[in-house]
């Protein structure tokens, strides 16, 4: 197969670049893409994937935890009809503070999505250039790629890959980390299932909010008109006037946000949604 190797370099400190630079001044298989500072890794990913020329792409880490010799099982996946392979570190080479974490959002993970995956943050990925040509990476959204692939209509699979000991480096895992994914799992859901109908959502819980402030204060009118007490000097009264008011506004919101979506809404992307067309081919007998 033709092939093409290329380093993202995104702030090392550590001397690799220079040693990369030399790589593609010697090899012209191999490319080094050295951003102006370091970005994070959704922008490393991003910009790999567009550099990349070719139909497939694999990514992985630069911690030396991957091993390259698992190309072909991914190759072979992708060929299996997926259009996303992602790796599943069975055996994680890594300290109980990055495993245990990381299991609990995996399992969270796939019983919200559905997706029946064990490892949605391993680097170690196969893509067909059509998926990463559909995916925008941003902030840490690099941890749910096999959810905001699902979500465009890719299918997504999953290999066991083997997991070597870090011996280089250090890890940035910390326990900022965790709760930032929590956030991000709350975005991706929410692109998933409402990027094109944020009203299902903002409309539902407004409703819910301006539903139970029109009961209480149903409920304290009726019992001012059976002269059963008083409306003076009633928090009761305030609280469910709050909750008429705050629906209202979320269901307003839902309405903008609603009005946002069908200005920025391009027909290419049901176009680009489009996996194959099957059509008679009306040449055929005659």
């Amino acid at each position: 197969r033709s092939y093409e190797i290329i380093y993202i370099d995104d702030g090392s400190t550590d001397g690799s670049q220079k040693l990369c630079r030399e790589f593609a001044q010697s090899n012209p298989h191999v490319m080094l893409v050295e951003l102006r500072r370091h970005f994070g890794k959704a922008a490393a990913l991003q910009a790999g994937f567009e550099t990349a020329r070719g139909e497939i792409i694999i990514t992985m880490d630069g911690d030396l935890q991957d091993d390259a010799k698992e190309i072909p099982a991914f190759l072979e996946a992708l060929d299996d009809d997926l259009d996303l392979v992602s790796g599943w570190k069975r055996d994680r080479q890594d300290p109980i503070s990055k495993t245990l974490p990381s299991r609990f959002f995996n399992f969270v993970t796939s019983q919200l999505t559905g997706i029946p995956l064990r490892d949605f943050n391993c680097g170690f990925k196969a893509y067909r250039r059509e998926v990463v040509e559909n995916l925008d990476l941003y902030g840490e959204l690099y941890r749910y790629i096999p959810v905001l692939a699902n979500a465009k209509g890719f299918r997504v699979g999953e290999i066991p890959v083997e997991h070597r000991p870090r011996l280089h480096g250090k890890s940035k895992y910390s326990i900022e980390r965790f709760f930032r994914g929590a956030f991000d799992l709350v975005t991706v859901l929410f692109l998933r299932n409402y990027q094109r109908r944020p009203l299902h959502l903002f409309g539902l819980i407004g409703v819910c909010i301006f539903l139970t402030g029109f009961a209480v204060d149903a409920f304290l009118a009726l019992q001012w008109f059976l002269g059963l007490s008083s409306l003076s000097n009633r928090p009761l009264l305030i609280f469910g006037t709050l909750l008429i008011t705050v629906g209202v506004q979320v269901l307003i919101f839902g309405l903008l946000a609603e009005m946002i979506t069908a200005a920025t809404y391009r027909r290419s992307e049901v176009t680009q949604s489009i996996r194959q067309v099957y059509r008679h081919d009306a040449s055929e007998g005659r």
